[in-house]
């Protein structure tokens, strides 16, 4: 592993540390604030005109043979050199004995009043030579580092891509990478993925959404004008924007604060790179990072699909034993575009089928077409919502609200806009179960599991005239269903029903069902199944003595209406 300093450009500071500058004695008289200037090569010069050699972040040395003792020579000699975008001017000035040459050094004094460049004054005998050799040597020594790392992260970024990594891997590795937090969003400034290293999410993520609206876009990699300059690169094919990736923590170099910053300018010649960021690297894995998220997303994955992604895996974690704090969570949804509120509504959505349920294929494509309703309901009615799969065949919803009161009125509006003609739910109808609202996210989460519950008891009823459901509204299946598999209560309902259960007697099953529907009124059940009332008596007299009990007690009545009951629903559960 190469040290810090080897994967970063050669500075103005670093050259001034080398042994055989060093031993010159180096005293700086002007630009101490710049000695972060990058150095490009080292030249020696003693005449101005040597200058037009230039290119650019050159280290000049100089004895000043041709000017050490003219004040207005010496300020031209500087001043040209400047021009020709030179990193720093390092002057030797000694006599021929090797002692320092006071009277030139006066004169070199003065002109560093007004040099523009910043400017070194060696007092000892110095071999240029010697100098020229070791900051060539570590120009050369960062570029074999240069190159390594280059390789580095293609391999890494190619690896992912064999892999088929999703955005979530491609985020933290390039978060790794750069020892910074990343953050991939969408159009719309939502958080799709993010990787805080060693940043506070919360932190990261707070007001996002609003941060980041006001930092422009940028086409290239780069450093973009307003509220503040994040590092970022385009993530999608030309003409067609699906999100950027940044790195907030990355800071634009000094020199370019006040000047649009891209890949392209952001490292002007003889400008300084941040503290403690190899920006040429962190441009690099960017970008590489940028083009990792286009390839993944020409794969197949789209800008919804990465958002649903994000948003499942935040009520996933929601509902974890050990979820993040309340602070982090609210810092995360509002990220994915859920605002603040007085309270949160849990809200499970499940559907009524309308295709075969064993088809894996189908169930996703409803769900998914279900989510674009409801993210378009979401931008039509200005309400933010944070839906996302809970399982195959059911959608979590936590749903903000404005005050408590505006509960019911906002589930009304969420339900009847689900199932508007125009939505794209492919004509599959979608039962509401609701949980209890709390003006905590994290217990409104937890309330999925119940809302969920509700749900599925509310599916099996055999007429649904309500909007959405709540416990109230589902009585005793709701309780039978919460239930679920408790061995005493399966105990009791094949004792009450074990003889119409084993063979399985559908028909003797249906009859008890239509009695105890009509309260065992046999005048209206003998109507409803148009059968005589003599016949009907001796159905129900034969059904009586094989479950053992008479049926006109209100309490066998009861027992068997449980029974039944939970039999109906273990079936259509199971």
């Amino acid at each position: 592993m190469s040290s810090p300093s080897a994967q970063r450009p050669l500075t103005v500071r670093d050259a001034l540390s080398l042994p055989p500058l060093l031993a010159g004695a180096p005293e700086v008289l002007a630009g101490d604030a710049e000695l972060d200037r990058t150095v490009r090569w080292v030249h020696i010069a003693e005449e101005a005109d040597t200058s037009s050699l230039l290119e650019g972040g050159e280290l000049v040395l100089t004895t000043g043979l041709a000017f050490r003792h003219s004040p207005e020579l010496t300020a031209a000699f500087l001043a040209r050199f400047h021009s020709a975008g030179a990193a720093a001017v390092v002057v030797e000035l000694v006599d021929d004995d090797g002692a320092p040459d006071s009277a030139a050094i006066d004169v070199l004094r003065w002109a560093a009043q007004s040099a523009a460049v910043p400017l070194v004054l060696l007092t000892r005998r110095t071999r240029f030579v010697q100098v020229t050799e070791a900051a060539h040597r570590a120009l050369m020594d960062r570029q074999v580092v240069r190159l390594e790392r280059a390789r580095q992260v293609h391999e890494v970024f190619t690896a992912l891509g064999l892999e088929n990594a999703g955005e979530g891997d491609i985020v933290r590795t390039t978060a790794e990478l750069l020892g910074s937090p990343v953050v991939f969003e969408d159009p719309a400034h939502l958080v799709l993925s993010y990787a805080a290293q060693q940043e506070n999410p919360t932190r990261l993520l707070e007001d996002w959404t609003e941060r980041s609206r006001f930092v422009g876009y940028l086409n290239q990699t780069g450093f973009a004008a307003g509220g503040e300059r994040w590092l970022q690169t385009p993530v999608g094919v030309k003409g067609q924007r699906w999100g950027r990736l940044v790195a907030p923590a990355v800071a634009p170099p000094a020199a370019a604060e006040n000047a649009p910053a891209s890949a392209a300018d952001s490292a002007p010649a003889g400008g300084g790179e941040p503290a403690g960021w190899d920006l040429a690297d962190a441009l690099q894995v960017l970008e590489r990072a940028g083009q990792a998220l286009t390839m993944a997303r020409m794969a197949g994955r789209d800008r919804r699909e990465l958002l649903f992604q994000a948003r499942a895996g935040l009520v996933q974690d929601l509902r974890q034993a050990s979820p993040p704090s309340e602070e982090e969570a609210l810092a995360r949804a509002g990220a994915l575009g859920l605002s603040s509120a007085a309270a949160y509504v849990p809200v499970v959505a499940r559907q009524d089928g309308g295709t075969d349920p064993s088809d894996a294929t189908a169930v996703q494509l409803r769900e998914r077409a279900f989510l674009d309703a409801l993210q378009d309901w979401s931008r039509q009615e200005r309400q933010s919502i944070l839906a996302a799969s809970l399982r195959a065949g059911s959608v979590a919803i936590l749903l903000p609200l404005a005050a408590l009161e505006l509960e019911d009125s906002t589930l009304h509006r969420l339900t009847a806009g689900a199932r508007t003609p125009g939505a794209r739910t492919s004509g599959v109808g979608w039962t509401f179960g609701v949980g209890k609202a709390d003006r905590s996210l994290l217990r409104a989460a937890r309330g999925l599991d119940d809302a969920d519950q509700v749900a599925e008891t509310a599916a099996t009823l055999g007429s649904r005239n309500r909007p959405f459901y709540r416990f109230g509204d589902v009585r005793l299946r709701g309780l039978l269903s919460l239930l679920g598999d408790d061995s005493r209560v399966r105990s009791f309902a094949q004792a009450e029903l074990g003889p119409l259960l084993e063979p399985l007697d559908k028909e003797g099953l249906a009859l008890l069902s239509a009695y105890l529907d009509y309260a065992g009124n046999m005048s209206a059940l003998s109507r409803a199944r148009n059968i005589s009332r003599q016949a009907l008596y001796a159905r129900i007299r034969k059904l009586e003595d094989r479950l053992g009990f008479s049926f006109d007690s209100a309490e066998s009545r009861s027992s068997l209406s449980v029974a039944l009951l939970w039999h109906n629903l273990h079936r259509v559960q199971g």
